[in-house]
């Protein structure tokens, strides 16, 4: 996931305010500001600070960033300055820290990158050769346990910063005092983190009712829109799309934050891990998945889990068998090609559903190349 930084330096403490509030309500993920508007900003909600290091009030920002001096033509891009000293005495000590360099020409860029194996956070400003510049750093520290953020002051700067040699930066600071800008540079950089899963049609071969068994439903704090569900199953090599409770009902409300998604121990697919059902808690990260493929964040509110008598559903795609048990209900669905939901008390042999295709096994959540087999 790309980080979204606010810059919070310039200005009196309610244009500040302003724009914090605005990127805390976008999500943003840290604040850059000055140190004595540290208290302040604890006021306005749950955010991780950066600050300028100053020894003093500085110490208490969760990262200590310094401003790296430029240099001249004829200075060595190899020799330590003062700060970068600084900075490595206080990584040494335990504190994460960030470098801020204004790239100017090709010595400061290559000073960035020396500086970056260094540093904890990397954060560019590039003026006009913002491309080059980043496109280099990128490349040069890629092994490194660095995250490039580079310095934004419009949508169209973020976008292209993050497209960079396909991977892009690892965050944008946004340089802007507008609030419209801050939120739609901010939802600009949550939507490129978003993978698209490859959803395949699977043919049904069974459907079958089962006894009681214990089911789990799945509570977020976000509402889906038709479409939209989570990739579950029986099986690592393939997880069915199960559709979020959004549909209305003659007989039961609309529950667009609810996937009613099958029996305890089965597979929940989070970006590239899988979770049992049974481990879920409130506050957890969840994937949602639309048919189109395309992903988006959510978090888990509640669970709940509950005995109901169970379905089996078994479909092929791709020379594979997959298998997922669901609850048998008229709200449990399932989606189609066509992008429609379909309930799987009306599922019929010959019927197709939407469902994910996963080439390795997985081992403790994780994906792993081993003969794995599953029934």
């Amino acid at each position: 996931m790309k980080n979204v930084w606010i810059k919070a330096t310039e200005g009196s403490w309610d244009q500040k305010r302003n724009g914090i509030t605005a990127a805390m309500e976008s999500g943003a993920d840290f604040v850059l500001a000055d140190a004595a508007d540290l208290p302040e900003i604890k006021q306005l909600g749950k955010i991780k600070t950066a600050c300028f290091f100053d020894g003093k009030n500085s110490e208490e920002a969760d990262v200590l960033v310094w401003n790296i001096p430029l240099l001249s033509e004829n200075d060595d891009e190899k020799n330590e300055t003062a700060e970068l000293k600084q900075m490595k005495e206080k990584k040494s000590a335990g504190k994460s820290v960030a470098a801020y360099v204004d790239i100017q020409n090709k010595k400061t860029e290559l000073f960035a990158a020396e500086v970056g194996k260094t540093a904890d956070y990397l954060i560019i400003s590039a003026g006009d050769w913002r491309i080059i510049p980043l496109e280099n750093l990128i490349a040069a520290l890629e092994k490194y346990d660095v995250e490039i953020i580079a310095d934004v002051k419009s949508v169209e700067e973020a976008q292209t910063s993050l497209q960079i040699l396909e991977k892009g930066v690892d965050g944008v600071l946004i340089d802007s005092s507008d609030m419209s800008e801050i939120k739609e540079i901010a939802a600009a950089v949550k939507m490129s983190g978003r993978t698209v899963e490859r959803l395949v049609p699977a043919t049904v071969v069974t459907v079958k009712q089962l006894g009681m068994g214990d089911r789990v439903c799945i509570d977020t704090c976000n509402l889906m829109a038709p479409g939209e569900g989570m990739l579950i199953g029986s099986q690592s090599a393939g997880l069915f799309l199960i559709h979020s409770e959004v549909d209305e009902s003659p007989y039961v409300a609309s529950r667009p934050f609810r996937v009613n998604a099958g029996a305890v121990y089965s597979y929940l697919k989070i970006n590239e891990i899988t979770r049992y059902l049974s481990e879920l808690k409130a506050g957890d990260d969840v994937t949602i998945v639309g048919a189109d493929g395309k992903t988006r964040p959510g978090i888990v509110g509640r669970v709940k889990i509950e005995s109901r008598p169970m379905m089996l559903l078994e479909a092929e795609a791709e020379g594979k068998r997959l298998k997922v048990i669901l609850q048998n209900a008229e709200t449990v669905k399932l989606v189609k090609p066509d992008g429609k939901s379909v309930s799987i008390t009306n599922l019929k042999v010959g019927d197709e559903v939407f469902v994910k295709i996963e080439e390795a096994g997985r081992h403790f959540g994780m994906k792993v190349t081993e003969k794995i087999i599953e029934n």
